[in-house]
């Protein structure tokens, strides 16, 4: 008789009806959306901070290019020795005070320009104050040398390659950013799924086999369908979680974004600004136009469809390895010897979808890891979005469950053994030796 429906019924509802997996489904979210919500405040509150910045520029050339923001403002300082502007700066608590020595070459104020503060700037500041005065001497030499502003500004070009594949297909370095963002992500949460729920299973394995309970069950379930039972039920009640997740948080954030007001978007590491920074003084807001177009250029049919199959293929191949490991240990210490050749393939999946997929994802590397099936699910998921051929993602997913099927067996053959084996911890050879029964 198929006890296949009733154990997966049997671990969802188990699972689902714990008490720390219903407090952890709903308590996730709160704690999470609570993180985002006091991080984009205190974000919020430290970019209203008021800067106040004084000036002492001896050279009288630089002082006109600075102009007041929002939240920082520029005093100019003249006739001061910088002995009284510092005092009167430490007086005043201003953010700081730029001092520009008075040199008689151009090329010798870059050497003589200090910054004296009570505390350490703001990295975004110096950088802002930076980029405003090179701007400045850059024109200024220019001149020298006869060229005038309008010169200088019909003299800046952008170069834009286009791309175009020879079968007329068009795309661009936004693209690109684009398909290895979505390949990323892909690969990224195939890789948490797999390390959160598989050590699921492997726990509810060893609880079950040091409670005893198993002994019973066993007796009139044959070992593959409880293993596949488990594996299934398991990812279920997870797929489960994971929804709420996605629905809860969602209804949290817009409640919290709602009720006081906090604009995430504000939420900006100094990293992050400076990358703005760069972008807005090179001119690359065209980039923001052409994203759309380059998502809609992605194949999202076919994604949407890989992701799906590698995903679940993934999972379910290493799941029966983590039940595995759960069968043949009698607690969760000793499960870390065996953890090692289970995370080596996913991390390095990941580090090759990272460091050749984003330079050559048509490269041999890159095709080669992504027919391996301990690393196609990452791997392949972050080459799709390139343009992978379809015989390519059917083969790889062909070899993928086929290694599941055999690894389902392999795992069948340590689970029938190990579900039974009480206060010793196996060694290699003992497993394979459980192969062979």
């Amino acid at each position: 008789m198929n006890h296949l429906p009733l154990i997966i019924k049997r671990e969802y509802l188990t699972k689902v009806k714990n008490k720390s997996f219903i407090i952890m489904t709903f308590l996730s979210p709160l704690i999470m959306i609570a993180l985002i919500a006091v991080v984009s405040y205190l974000s919020q509150l430290n970019n209203d901070k008021k800067r106040t910045i004084s000036i002492l520029d001896e050279t009288g050339l630089l002082s006109d290019i600075f102009e007041n923001t929002e939240n920082t403002v520029y005093t100019k300082l003249n006739g001061l020795s910088l002995e009284d502007a510092k005092n009167l700066v430490k007086q005043k608590e201003d953010y700081g005070l730029l001092h520009i020595i008075n040199t008689d070459a151009l090329d010798a104020i870059s050497n003589n320009i200090r910054f004296y503060s009570e505390e350490s700037p703001s990295l975004t500041v110096i950088s802002g104050l930076e980029r405003k005065i090179e701007k400045r001497l850059r024109e200024m030499k220019l001149q020298k040398d006869g060229v005038t502003l309008a010169q200088i500004e019909a003299s800046k070009t952008n170069i834009d390659i286009a791309q175009e594949s020879f079968e007329g297909e068009k795309s661009s370095k936004i693209d690109n950013v684009v398909k290895l963002a979505f390949g990323g992500i892909a690969g990224y949460l195939l890789f948490m799924f797999i390390i959160i729920y598989g050590n699921m299973i492997m726990r509810s394995v060893i609880e079950e086999k040091t409670s005893r309970i198993i002994e019973v069950i066993i007796s009139s379930v044959k070992p593959i369908q409880l293993m596949m039972g488990k594996i299934i039920g398991t990812s279920l009640a997870g797929v489960t979680q994971f929804a709420i997740w996605v629905v809860l948080g969602g209804v949290l954030l817009t409640v919290v974004t709602a009720i006081f007001g906090i604009d995430m978007s504000q939420v900006q590491t100094p990293q992050q600004e400076l990358v703005n920074q760069a972008i807005e003084a090179d001119g690359a807001q065209v980039m923001v136009e052409n994203l759309l177009g380059a998502i809609s250029n992605l194949p999202l049919t076919n994604l949407v469809i890989a992701f799906m199959f590698f995903f679940i293929g993934g999972y379910l191949l290493y799941s029966s390895l983590y039940a595995a490991i759960g069968a043949a240990v009698d607690n969760e210490t000793d499960t870390q010897q065996f953890m090692l050749p289970i995370l080596m393939p996913l991390i390095l999946a990941v580090y090759v979808g990272v460091f050749t997929v984003i330079e050559d994802p048509h490269g041999t590397v890159s095709t080669v890891f992504s027919f391996i099936p301990f690393t196609s699910p990452v791997v392949m998921l972050m080459r799709i979005p390139f343009g992978v051929p379809l015989w390519q993602q059917g083969l790889s997913l062909l070899l993928l469950i086929g290694t599941f099927i055999l690894a389902v067996w392999f795992a069948a053959k340590i689970y029938r053994v190990g579900i039974l084996m009480y206060g010793k911890k196996p060694t290699y050879k003992e497993l394979f030796k459980w192969l062979r029964y």
